[in-house]
């Protein structure tokens, strides 16, 4: 299995920070880096949060959360083996060309190094605030991930939909291999299904093996019915109730077909971080490997 540093850009705001953090990173062993997103925090949120137990979301208002996009560019060169990636960017909040421009010039700078995590948000206020409806954001997300990919295969492009439409346009530079890979996160069956449609990966929020085991068999066979060979859909999962014994988890999530466990950056925030992450990357990743 791969392994991953989720949420990396909200422990390493600064740029001195953010370099090192990176370097050790890579150093490590770790084959990516990931920074989430939200653009703002309402303070009254009155919208469930669906990883929690009590539907709060894990944040304080002034918890840092970057730009994504911006932090792995910044970061890039700081690691040139790192892979660079969302967890997740909230793609209806975005304009698709604008988008589809900055992940490729990002993919074309890091040699094809950028995955596109990707959800349809959860936080009806931030879309609020955004001024982007709210109402049919995944038809949304679905529309502009086709016009994305259109504008990402060639030259003189062109879409007509619902939410997109353009004549024939050319966005250049494009992603180094043609497209860019993208996963799909959420443990909905909308989210399972949009994943077997249209994605690479699937990225599910359970942590718990048994749940994790059942999303990714209802992964599979959503996959059967939208004729594809679910081998072709990667798994990511997240490894935060893992890490009470690591090594036990990593091998409950190999038996369970995982491609990709997401170690959360904030186990190594504060002192003497890069030296518990190493120390932690020391015992994991020959078991990882395997």
């Amino acid at each position: 299995m791969k392994v991953g540093l989720a949420f990396a850009s909200s422990i390493a705001i600064d740029g001195d920070r953010a370099l090192e953090l990176c370097r050790a990173a890579e150093a490590a062993g770790f084959e990516s880096v990931w920074g989430g997103e939200h653009v703002i925090l309402p303070d009254v949120i009155e919208s469930r949060y669906p990883y929690t137990a009590d539907g709060k979301i894990p944040a304080e208002p002034d918890t840092p959360i970057p730009d994504p996009l911006i932090w792995l560019a910044f970061a890039a060169a700081a690691a040139p083996t790192l892979r660079l990636g969302t967890c997740i960017l909230i793609v209806p909040q975005r304009n698709p060309l604008i988008l589809a421009k900055e992940l490729a010039t990002l993919d074309r700078l890091s040699n094809g190094r950028v995955e596109l995590g990707l959800g349809v948000g959860w936080l009806k206020e931030e879309f609020d605030a955004l001024g982007v409806p709210w109402e049919r954001r995944g038809a949304r997300n679905d529309e502009y991930i086709a016009a994305m990919r259109a504008l990402w295969a060639g030259p003189h492009a062109e879409f007509h939909g619902e939410f997109v439409d353009f004549p024939k346009v050319t966005c250049s530079p494009r992603p180094v291999n043609g497209s860019i890979p993208i996963l799909v996160g959420g443990d909905t069956d909308v989210a399972i299904n949009r994943a077997a449609r249209l994605a690479d990966g699937y990225f599910p929020g359970e942590g718990d093996v048994r749940q994790l085991g059942a999303l990714i068999e209802r992964l599979h066979a959503a996959a059967e019915r939208a004729g594809r060979d679910p081998a072709e859909i990667r798994v990511t999962a997240n490894f935060g109730a893992q890490l009470a014994d690591p090594m036990a988890g990593v091998e409950q999530l190999a038996a369970l077909g995982v491609d990709r466990i997401m170690v959360p950056a904030f186990a190594f925030a504060g002192p003497d971080g890069d030296e518990r992450l190493a120390a932690f990357a020391a015992k994991v990743m020959p078991a990882a490997s395997d």
